[in-house]
């Protein structure tokens, strides 16, 4: 099958080169020149484990492209997908449509013959009902159907979970389109994973839903940890014992600084602003956005009480400040209330990330970029382990202690042991919910 995939930012990119693994022809488009010529020179813009490898295998098969002309890619595709941005709306919190209605609309003048236009980009309810709108205003004897295909990827691990997922999601409003997003996911639908096929509020509504789900949980063990903190239980023991019942499972009940990146925090606020314009508030979903942002600017006051009251004059390392590790995504991470709210009360930053330095020059004003751990505790007063990437994991803790002035460790992501930091020298250890 012939696919345009409009857009080349994390979703977009990932999945189109997916689908031209899966065999499909695909054309990538984005509007950014920059960006196209760097795509077509085998350079991955975004950092996602493997993705560079697999986009160079099937650019040398000649089933994967990349152009700035979105009528070329779209012209004779069985397929149109739309993986634009959405981004919270400032002011109310709503998902910003307008990258999507722009890229409708250009698909409608661009529509050659019958093709099913997919929205991959999470996007409120009603919203493909309003693409469909929008390509007949741009084209009123278009052919075409709507389908809404919302993506379940997890950065750092979305090659895997592309190939091998939890389920496809698929609204569709005709047979036909049925039968070619069957086309597009046949690969998967041989090897039995799950395809469910439903109208397109139920598709929408299932995305949102399944975030806002996860995100409660990580902020429900958050606030646990707050408690467990204040009676003297184990947060992680606490975590173990909850994960061990079948009914609630161990994943996503990590304590730490809060959730970030590029989906919780967007679209917990969209789904919150929908169900206020239904007059049917989701009392639950705005109180998990609330504790959120309490939650990080928790962190400081944890780090400040490790320095008797006050960072001010203190050098403080921080290791890690993308939202998770094996990224290079910065928005809406924990770092960016942290970091920010250290340097203001005085503190000297010195930070390390395998991958956040090059947007971290720009995010975090006043910080100073190290190397890796050991030279950025070379006389620093606290350390503190923000993103458990895999290298911050077995540190010689010994040897940082050793070269640090004051050696004292916030560990927000529980990746030692109290006794481990006390064993190694470190005066003071605070972790999150310990």
């Amino acid at each position: 099958m012939k696919i345009a995939m409009i857009g080349t930012g994390y979703v977009g990119l990932v999945s189109g080169v997916c689908f031209s693994d899966f065999g499909h022809e695909v054309g990538c488009v984005d509007k950014d020149p920059r960006k196209v010529e760097m795509l077509k020179a085998g350079q991955v813009p975004i950092f996602e484990p493997g993705l560079d490898v697999l986009m160079a295998k099937n650019v040398a098969a000649g089933r994967l492209s990349f152009t700035g002309d979105l009528t070329e890619a779209v012209k004779g595709a069985d397929a149109v997908f739309i993986a634009v941005g959405t981004p919270t709306r400032r002011g109310d919190g709503h998902a910003d449509l307008s990258y999507v209605m722009a890229a409708a609309g250009e698909i409608g003048g661009a529509l050659t013959d019958y093709a099913v236009v997919v929205t991959k980009s999470t996007v409120p309810v009603g919203t493909n009902r309003a693409v469909a709108d929008a390509i007949r205003a741009a084209a009123p004897n278009a052919r075409f159907d709507v389908a809404s295909n919302p993506e379940f990827l997890r950065e750092g691990a979305a090659i895997d979970d592309f190939m091998r997922p939890d389920r496809v999601v698929v609204g569709v409003t005709s047979d036909r389109a049925k039968q070619v997003m069957g086309e597009v996911y046949r690969p998967l639908f041989l090897r039995d994973f799950p395809i469910l096929y439903t109208d397109l509020e139920t598709a929408e509504m299932i995305k949102y839903a399944a975030n806002a789900f996860l995100a409660t949980k990580i902020t429900f063990i958050n606030e646990i940890a707050t408690l467990c903190e204040k009676v003297g239980a184990d947060v992680k023991a606490v975590s173990k014992g909850m994960g061990l019942d079948g009914r609630i499972g161990n994943k996503f009940l990590h304590a730490g600084p809060g959730y970030g990146g590029s989906c919780f925090p967007k679209d917990t606020q969209a789904l919150a602003r929908t169900a206020q314009e239904y007059a049917a508030p989701m009392q639950i979903v705005e109180t998990v956005i609330k504790v959120n942002d309490e939650i990080k600017r928790r962190m400081v006051t944890k780090i400040t009480d490790l320095c008797d009251g006050s960072v001010n004059g203190k050098t403080v390392v921080v290791l890690g400040v993308t939202f998770k590790p094996n990224t290079d995504d910065m928005r809406d991470a924990p770092s960016l209330t942290i970091v920010p709210a250290l340097v203001g009360s005085g503190a000297k930053v010195r930070a390390v990330d395998p991958q956040g330095a090059r947007e971290g020059h720009h995010l975090l004003p006043g910080v100073e970029w190290r190397d890796d751990a050991y030279a950025a505790a070379e006389g620093a007063d606290v350390l503190v382990i923000l993103t458990e990437w895999n290298e911050f994991r077995a540190l010689d803790l010994k040897r940082i202690a050793r070269s640090m002035t004051h050696p004292v460790m916030a560990d927000l992501r529980n990746v030692y042991s109290p006794a481990d930091a006390k064993a190694a020298g470190f005066a003071a250890y605070a972790g999150v919910g310990r």
